[in-house]
C-alpha cells in the first residue's frame, strides 16, 4: 500500500503569523515524511471577504515560500495555488446545488464575520465552507489537518459528501470519500498576545497581537514586550485565570523543543521581567532560520514559479479524476 493522503491549505491574505506556522505548517513538516501531502495556496477564498486585488499574486507567492522556507520537501509534498486548478470552482457549484442553506446559515464562523462585514456582507463568505469542501474532497485524502476551530468545517464536508453518495451513488461504490480530521494537541490553537482567550489571527486590526514569520528581532522584542500580561509572579500552565500565561509558556515549550514539565519547572519561580526576554531570544533563534531561506527562495523567483507549475500539474490530474467521477454519477455529457 502507498502513503496516505493528507490536504491541507493556508489563504495568501496578510502576513503568515506563528499561529499559521505552529498550527499548521510545522505540523505539514513533521508528518510529511509519512504521508502524501498536497498544500495549497487557497486565494479562491481570499476573495470571500474585502481584499487588495494589487496585492493577492504578491501573497500567494510569499505563502509559497514561506512552505517551502518552513521545510516542506518537494520529494513528500505537492505544493499549488487552488485557483490554478478549475477543478475547485466547478465541483464547488456542483456540491453548492445539493447542499441546504440551513447547513451554511448554521456556521459558526459565517455569523461572526457577517456581523463585522453588515450589509455588505458577500454570498462568498456564505457559500465558502462548500468550496472548502471541494478543495479537499477533489484530493480524496485520507486524513486533514485541522484546528479545533475548523472541526465544523470538515464536518459540513463530511456531511456533504455523504449526501452526495446517498442521493447519487451506490451504498456499496460511494461516489467521494469521507475524510478524517487530524488534529494537533499542543500548539494547534495559538493566541493573541493583546488577548489570551483568542485565537491569533491575521486579521486582527493590531499588529502587536501577532508575531509574523517574517518579523525582524527588533519586531518580536517590540511585540513580546507589549504583550499582554498579569501582575502575578511565578507562571503555570492551565490556569483559566491566566490564559495568556498559558499561551506564552506553550509558544515557548514548542519553539525551546522542551517538555511542558520541563517549561513549567524552569518557569515556575520567574518574573514576566525575566521571561519575555527569555522567549524573544527563543523565538528569534528558531524563527533565523526560516526566514533566512525565505529571503533566498524569494530571490529566485524562476524557481518558485516551477514548483507551482509542476504542483499545478501533480494536482490537477488528481482534482480532474474526481470531478469527473461527480459529474458522470449526476448525470452529466461529458466531454469525448
Amino acid at each position: 500500500m502507498g502513503k496516505q493522503r493528507v490536504l491541507s491549505g493556508i489563504q495568501p491574505t496578510g502576513e503568515l503569523h506563528l499561529g499559521n506556522y505552529l498550527g499548521a505548517i510545522r505540523n505539514w513538516v513533521e508528518i510529511q515524511e509519512d504521508y502524501d501531502s498536497y498544500l495549497f495556496m487557497a486565494d479562491l477564498h481570499a476573495i470571500t471577504v474585502p481584499h487588495d486585488p494589487t496585492r493577492l499574486a504578491e501573497s500567494t507567492y510569499k505563502v509559497a515560500a514561506s512552505y517551502l522556507a518552513s521545510g516542506i520537501s518537494l520529494e513528500h509534498a505537492t505544493i499549488f495555488v487552488q485557483s490554478h486548478v478549475p477543478a475547485h470552482a466547478e465541483l464547488a457549484w456542483l456540491l453548492m446545488c445539493i447542499t441546504p442553506l440551513n447547513w451554511l446559515e448554521d456556521m459558526i464562523q459565517f455569523k461572526e464575520k457577517a456581523v463585522k462585514q453588515g450589509e455588505n456582507v458577500g454570498a462568498g463568505l456564505l457559500s465558502y465552507p462548500v468550496l472548502q469542501a471541494a478543495d479537499i474532497l477533489l484530493y480524496e485524502p485520507d486524513k486533514v489537518p485541522v484546528g479545533e476551530d475548523q472541526k465544523q468545517h470538515l464536518e459540513l464536508t463530511r456531511d456533504i459528501a455523504a449526501r452526495l453518495n446517498y442521493q447519487f451513488g451506490r451504498e456499496d461504490a460511494p461516489i467521494l470519500k469521507l475524510p478524517t480530521p487530524m488534529i494537533r494537541a499542543e500548539g494547534a490553537r495559538v493566541m493573541s498576545l493583546t488577548d489570551g482567550t483568542k485565537k491569533m489571527s491575521k486579521s486582527d486590526p493590531s499588529e502587536l497581537s501577532r508575531i509574523n514569520l517574517l518579523d525582524s528581532p527588533e519586531e518580536i522584542q517590540r511585540k513580546i514586550k507589549r504583550c499582554k500580561t498579569d501582575p502575578i509572579r511565578g507562571l503555570e500552565f492551565d490556569n483559566p485565570e491566566r490564559p495568556e500565561c498559558t499561551n506564552l509558556l506553550t509558544l515557548y515549550m514548542i519553539l525551546s523543543g522542551q517538555t511542558k514539565d520541563e517549561v513549567a519547572k524552569e518557569c515556575a519561580e520567574m518574573g514576566w521581567g525575566q521571561f519575555k526576554p527569555l522567549l524573544t531570544e527563543t523565538m528569534i533563534t528558531a524563527l533565523k532560520p526560516i526566514q533566512d531561506r525565505y529571503h533566498e527562495i524569494m530571490g529566485e523567483p524562476g524557481y518558485l514559479q516551477q514548483v507551482l507549475r509542476e504542483g499545478k500539474e501533480r494536482a490537477e490530474a488528481i482534482a480532474n479524476i474526481t470531478l469527473t467521477k461527480v459529474k458522470k454519477a449526476l448525470g452529466y455529457a461529458l466531454p469525448v
